[in-house]
């Protein structure tokens, strides 16, 4: 027993010497805001937090990521791996501003980034939402104000007009309200809203200064490279990495030798290394001493000459579309003629090489796919190998046949806008206006948004159809449309006003009925409006489709007519048209009779009184104004025409 427990002890010992060995630096951690630390609202941005380490064992580190934001620990991941850590935050919000921070913890290392602060402008607009746009006086309204897309304190406030209904704040992107409208009539209502991002900083005064003295350490690293010069592609490279002016205690110091990024290896007093140059990895070494807290380094730099250049991959024709015959040519157009000849290069695809058949050393010919795809290739001479830029072809597509369309309302004798649009087809794109046939006006659309517009007039409905569009991005290849289709409207003509019975063959007298009609020509539908002497006429009982209806006149219905007539291309007015209303023959008869039967009456009431009084022959002095001589007078007798009332008629304008 006692055996077993030694044995284990002894492993675990093994297991934390061979752990404590492990030999690692943390050189940086950076903290990056992507594509900005300034960026409107919706952008798409990513927090990159960056460790450089340098490491002399193969096995992978376990690396723990931490993101901070004011502060605050907001993402935490743990990697094997040395990528950069992402942190994504996906369609920016104001409520996304902020310090951000990074830090790495590696086997009880700890080294965190400087903070960056991300700031966030621009807020979507405010959506208003009612439950009813109709209520009756004393009801409330509820409303609902959205911020869409938002987060974090919002403060909503509601508005009729300039007027603030009610506000409230919170912890969302919306808020429901109830509006109450004190009186009667269109209220116009709106919501804005404000986020709150909480950055105040208060900041202390400054303590009472202390001097601290830094001796500096006297041992450096040396770093020794051969060759220095005349470095080409495929050298190999000495590297000896060594401690000047060792100190007793620096012995309990590592050197790391590495080139850019990558460490080559480590060591306690000496280092060596040796490596293949290479054009396109960085030739730049660094020696570093490290212990403790302390940190030396010495870097050099040396030139590599290139033995050829990276190729470069070109694409002919220039202008592709989808199914099209294609030729990718790979060429490294620079090489070492002392080194190597432009025989020693080897072409070849380094993707998608299906389809491509090689005719001629770094020459490839196939086919377009329907679909944007890249293509790189390679070049390869003693042991060096080079890939070309990526080459992104996208095949252009193949107008479709064009729609033609109307943008608002033909109307004859008016300017017009003709629409013509391809759902299909890589810009630019050609459009040709045809009319009978016959080309009238181009119009090259380049833009996502642009539109293909013609300005026209036509003299008549039937015209319309006589219009055709082409399109074509292509020089070999035109589409047309089918004929334009469209709904004309033609202005009206002036309108007439004529009546029934006809004014001009008869007297209206009251009592009588009379039909206005207002007749007119153009496009229906077609509204009709009825004045008398300039105002507005609105009986719903004697209104009609395009007449108005008088069923028994009378002396007021008398005056100045006129109607307007309106389709959705004009209103139009007519010619004021006189009504001329009579008295009823009636109410002449009763009249003529009225100024009859009165002085009769009164002629006899004046011959019986006096008669009374004085006799007969009084009153006849009386009525002949001989009251002095006595002498009797003579009674006029009626006019013939009088007496016979049913025969007298009384003019009109009684």
């Amino acid at each position: 027993m006692g055996l077993l427990l030694l044995l284990t002890c002894s492993l675990l010992s093994s297991c934390s010497v061979v752990h404590a060995q492990r030999k690692f630096t943390i050189r940086s951690v950076e903290l990056f805001i992507e594509p900005h630390v300034n960026v409107t609202r919706g952008t798409n941005v990513t927090v990159r937090c960056r460790a450089l380490v340098s490491s002399l064992d193969q096995e992978p580190l376990s690396r723990e990521y931490v993101i901070y934001k004011d502060n605050k620990n907001v993402y935490t991941k743990t990697s094997i791996t040395p990528e950069d850590l992402l942190y994504p935050l996906p369609h920016a919000r104001v409520a996304n501003t902020g310090n951000y921070r990074c830090g790495i913890t590696i086997e009880g290392k700890r080294i965190k980034s400087e903070d960056k602060k991300l700031t966030v402008t621009g807020l979507s607009k405010p959506v208003l939402r009612l439950n009813n746009t109709e209520v009756t006086e004393g009801d409330e309204v509820t409303a609902k104000c959205e911020a869409p897309g938002e987060t974090g304190s919002i403060f909503f406030s509601f508005y009729e007009g300039s007027k603030v209904i009610t506000e409230s704040g919170v912890n969302g992107n919306q808020l429901e309200a109830q509006l109450p409208l004190s009186s009667t009539g269109t209220h116009t209502l709106h919501c804005t809203y404000v986020v709150f991002i909480m950055q105040d900083l208060f900041k202390s005064e400054e303590s009472d200064a202390v001097h601290v003295t830094v001796r500096e350490f006297t041992s450096t690293p040396v770093l020794e490279i051969y060759p220095l010069s005349d470095v080409y592609e495929g050298d190999r490279l000495n590297l000896l990495c060594t401690i000047r002016n060792p100190l007793l205690d620096s012995k309990s110091g590592y050197l790391y030798l590495s080139q850019g990024m990558t460490m080559l290896t480590a060591g306690v007093s000496a280092v060596n290394y040796t490596v293949v140059a290479k054009s396109h990895v960085p030739a730049e070494f660094e020696c570093r001493f490290e212990m403790g807290r302390i940190e030396k380094v010495t870097t050099k730099q040396i030139a590599v000459t290139e033995l050829f250049s990276v190729p470069k991959l070109t694409i002919s024709p220039a202008e592709v579309f989808q199914g099209d015959n294609i030729t990718l040519t790979c060429r490294s157009e620079i090489y070492v003629p002392g080194r190597i000849n432009n025989r020693d290069l080897i072409y070849s695809l380094s993707s998608f090489r299906e389809g491509f058949t090689k005719m001629s050393p770094g020459v490839f010919s196939g086919r377009t796919l329907p679909y944007e795809f890249n293509y790189t290739c390679a070049a390869q001479a003693r042991g060096v190998l080079k890939e070309s830029q990526i080459l992104t072809v996208l095949p252009k597509v193949s107008v479709s046949a064009p729609e033609i369309s109307v943008l608002g309302l033909p109307v004859v004798g008016r300017t017009f806008q003709i629409l013509c649009h391809s759902a299909v087809g890589s810009l630019p794109i050609s459009y040709t206006l045809l009319k009978n046939g016959v080309p009238l006006k181009p119009f090259r659309v380049t833009l996502p948004w642009q539109k293909a517009t013609f300005p026209v007039s036509i003299s008549s409905p039937q015209e319309i159809n006589s219009y055709r569009c082409q399109a074509k991005n292509r020089n070999e290849v035109e589409q047309h449309s089918n004929s334009l289709n469209a709904t004309v409207i033609v202005p009206l003509t002036k309108p007439t006003l004529f009546t029934h019975p006809n004014l001009t063959q008869t007297y209206l007298y009251e009592g009588n009925e009379l039909l206005l009609i207002c007749e007119v020509t153009g496009s229906p539908p077609v509204t009709y409006q009825w004045y008398r002497g300039g105002r507005r006429l609105t009986s719903a009982s004697n209104l009609s489709s395009v007449g108005y209806h008088f069923q028994r006149l009378s002396k007021e219905d008398g005056g100045s007519y006129h109607c307007e007539a309106g389709n959705e291309a004009s209103v139009v007015r007519s010619e004021a048209l006189t009504v001329e209303v009579y008295t009823a023959i009636w109410k002449q008869a009763l009249i003529v009779g009225a100024c009859v039967l009165l002085p009769a009456a009164l002629v006899l009431g004046c011959v019986l009184y006096f008669k009374s009084k004085r006799g007969a022959a009084s009153l006849c002095d009386v009525i002949e104004g001989r009251a002095t001589n006595g002498t009797p007078a003579s009674v006029p007798s009626l006019p013939a025409d009088v007496s016979n009332r049913s025969s007298y008629s009384i003019p009109a304008t009684v």
